[in-house]
């Protein structure tokens, strides 16, 4: 069923059959290793698409197992499950820091062995996926490079034709459409290639809290059935007439599955169960609007939706990061009419705007006041307008002057292209008729405002 393995690292023979067969049982392949250094030895030649390590092993332990796997480029990018029958919160932070995706705790229960492996298996082969698109992207950016070069050529060449409108002419524009879109498109996977691990990590956390209540339930539910069960046997039994013994039994009954903690819990594990489902739905939706390519025709969009569905993408940017603590986000929203636009468009704007915020609470000095962005939205005539602000310290008139330029950046090659603010000036000048300012004040904060007309 699989073409790829499962590596199984765990010095427990029978801990090690149990789970094997397990994974065995569901469609995996699966191969095993004792220690430490026996995984090792089979990494070198093998590569496996997840691995389920134990923590205490004799030899090295599992954390120094970890160590080598993340430390070889090979096998940095493997998913690793930690497996332990320590609960403690230190061991588990120290397993997620060294490069752990998620923990598993002795003894297993089957079901949830099986979905995290499967939501493990499948975050790994997005990231793979996206990895691959990144590359292609990066050849893309080059083929890009070349091709604009080519196209000033062409240009220059054509200056002397205009008058005779040439069809040659013509085309040369529909190619520099062409590239140009290629370019905002090629932009906004690279921005998805760069979040889809905080992406995974959002959604990890709801699916963990499914498949755990997913265990109370069926406990829940098998005690409610036993304490049906019973009573229809003393109603069988008695012809409908009840005696005080029975009506004993059924209340020691209850009391020994614990009845009333029931009725007061199972409304709370389904209503997170439900919670945790809408956070996954609404983490699809908008990564799907973010990454549409809706370019044919504009569509009737309400802009909260797109910049709510941005901040849930941008979320984990948001929590605390190292010596900055979490991001605190403002709403200032008016009553918004639809407007008619792109969506897929409008919110790259809203992502190339937010995640430049954050960039800049990220590297400012001043920290005197929590970090914090502002988000807000008003009517005014035909056209809306909206403000994001954040409280990073503000920037020169020499980079405001510049800020939109194709390709002028001040982030290190590692965390910009130059590419996305001038990208979003271009959403909103050409494709969508409006305006796209920056407003600054040196040791306050940086205000970008975005003014778009309500239709076509």
């Amino acid at each position: 069923m699989f073409s790829k393995f499962i590596l199984i690292v765990d010095d427990n023979p029978t801990s090690l059959a149990l789970l094997s067969a397990s994974l065995e049982d569901f469609g995996y392949a699966v191969k095993t290793a004792s220690d430490g250094e026996s995984a090792l030895i089979l990494l070198a030649y093998h590569r496996p698409s997840l691995i389920l390590l134990d923590v205490t092993m004799p030899g090295i332990s599992g954390f120094e197992t970890c160590q080598r796997i993340k430390a070889n480029p090979a096998t940095r990018d493997v998913p690793l499950v930690f497996m332990t029958a320590l609960c403690d919160v230190d061991n588990k932070s120290k397993g997620l820091a060294l490069g752990a995706v998620d923990y598993l705790t002795k003894t297993f229960h089957q079901e949830e062995v099986i979905a995290r492996v499967k939501i493990h298996l499948q975050m790994g082969e997005l990231l793979q996926t996206l990895r691959q698109q990144n590359e292609q992207m990066a050849a893309e950016v080059v083929r890009r490079e070349q091709a604009e070069a080519q196209l000033k050529i062409i240009n220059q060449q054509l200056e002397s034709r205009v008058k005779d409108g040439t069809d040659a002419l013509t085309q040369a524009t529909d190619h520099l459409q062409q590239a140009q879109d290629q370019v905002i498109q090629s932009e906004k996977f690279s921005t998805l290639g760069e979040l889809v691990a905080g992406v995974a990590h959002e959604i990890n956390n709801p699916v963990g809290c499914m498949t755990n209540n997913v265990n109370f339930m069926a406990e829940y539910g098998q005690s409610l059935l036993n304490h049906i069960a019973l009573q229809q046997r003393i109603i069988a039994s008695n012809d409908n007439l009840i005696q005080l013994a029975d009506v004993e039994a059924i209340e020691n009954h209850a009391e020994d599955i614990a009845l009333d903690h029931i009725t007061e819990d199972l409304p709370k594990l389904i209503e997170s169960m439900a919670m945790s489902g809408d956070r996954i739905k609404a983490i699809s939706q908008s990564l799907r609007t973010f990454a549409r390519t809706d370019k044919t025709h504009k569509q009737a969009y309400d802009l909260h939706t797109g910049i709510d569905g941005t901040l849930l993408i941008l979320r984990h940017r948001l929590k605390a990061n190292g010596d900055r603590p979490e991001v605190i986000i403002h709403k200032q929203y008016g009553q918004l009419p639809k407007i008619s636009c792109y969506p897929g468009q409008i919110n790259q704007v809203f992502m190339n705007v937010l995640a430049n915020a954050i960039d800049a609470l990220e590297d400012r000095e001043n920290d005197c006041q929590p970090p914090a962005i502002s988000v807000e939205t008003v009517l005014a005539g035909k056209q809306i307008e909206i403000k994001i602000t954040d409280n990073a310290g503000g920037i020169s008139e020499t980079i405001k002057r510049r800020i939109f330029e194709s390709q002028f950046t001040t982030k290190t090659a590692d965390k910009g292209t130059g590419l996305g603010l001038s990208i979003a000036h271009k959403i909103v000048t050409e494709n969508h008729s409006g305006q796209i300012e920056c407003s600054s004040t040196t040791a306050a904060g940086t205000t970008f405002q975005i003014t778009l007309p309500v239709s076509a």
